[in-house]
């Protein structure tokens, strides 16, 4: 059996299309639909159901996709089970928040890209949550909640919080001691979609965490415009430490009301290749855990 026709039809049935299959194997499209065919072929067995909208598997390939994906995973084991580092290929696909690519792992690539000078790396930073599986990642590392189900997630560790100004914004509204303080004062408001829910500084009391309404001038949905909002003086923030230390140390923002941090983030990283994960990707993803470590809790 063709391991690398294995190797697209699990590329297809993960991203449920035939061009974004070839994109991601940096193949054409014609090629890929033709070794497809061939293992169908050859197996006596339709493992697709085609249509000019939609990929999907049929029964018999749904029950060979576990099979392939272990095939092809021990046969990218095998193949580079005598390789020293120096000597590792491929190319992993990562998806991060933009502050964790800026602050942590941009500056780190260089040390990874010269240890492994044959592996490919392609970043996506994002704040949105991408689609792993659709979309083609090997890994991604997600800040915050999990709510998807089939993917295999390694939990990190989480980010502690701090609370954040502008020394232009205090001078013109003064430094808040107490929450009651926060009444007289603006909030940069971080939400993914506009309008999802109100402006707020969460807190820690006691062992809970709680939300106090505040009021804001402006709303944002990423992290850069976010950090931006709060050097412009536009309000306080609530930030992952990691995302505001530079800043601070720069004398462009200022820590306060420290006994009222928001809840932890957690960190996670998130891949979809079950136990028979590729020597490369492995050799990413605990790069990725180890450079974390000190940003984490």
């Amino acid at each position: 059996m063709n391991l690398d026709a294995l190797r697209m039809f699990v590329k297809v049935a993960e991203v449920a299309s035939f061009t974004r299959a070839a994109e991601h194997l940096g193949l054409s499209k014609a090629r890929v639909s033709t070794a497809v065919q061939a293992l169908e072929t050859d197996l006596g067995s339709r493992l697709f159901q085609r249509s000019t909208r939609a990929v999907r598997l049929t029964p018999d390939g749904e029950a060979f996709l576990s099979r392939a994906r272990q095939l092809v995973g021990d046969a990218e084991d095998l193949a580079t089970m005598f390789q020293a580092p120096s000597t590792l290929r491929g190319r992993v696909r990562i998806d991060m928040p933009q502050s964790l690519a800026r602050n942590v792992f941009i500056p780190k690539l260089p040390e990874l890209i010269a240890a492994h000078p044959n592996l490919e790396v392609q970043l996506s930073t994002t704040d949105r949550f991408v689609d792993v599986v659709r979309e083609g990642f090997d890994c991604v590392l997600r800040v915050g909640k999990l709510d998807e189900s089939g993917l295999v997630a390694r939990r990190l560790g989480e980010m502690p919080m701090m609370n954040c100004a502008s020394p232009a914004y205090l001078k013109k509204h003064g430094t808040p001691r107490s929450l009651d303080d926060l009444d007289r004062h603006l909030v940069v408001h971080y939400a993914q979609r506009f309008g999802a829910y109100p402006p707020s500084f969460e807190y820690r009391d006691g062992n809970v965490y709680r939300d106090r309404p505040m009021r804001s001038v402006i709303t944002v949905n990423s992290t850069d415009s976010y950090h931006l909002a709060c050097l412009a003086g536009l309000g306080i923030i609530q930030s992952p430490r990691s995302g505001v230390l530079r800043s601070i140390a720069a004398g462009d923002m200022v820590e306060i009301l420290p006994q009222y941090p928001s809840e932890p983030l957690p960190v996670s990283l998130v891949h979809a290749h079950g136990r028979n994960v590729p020597r490369h990707v492995r050799v990413v993803m605990n790069w990725l855990a180890d450079g974390l470590d000190a940003q984490l809790e």
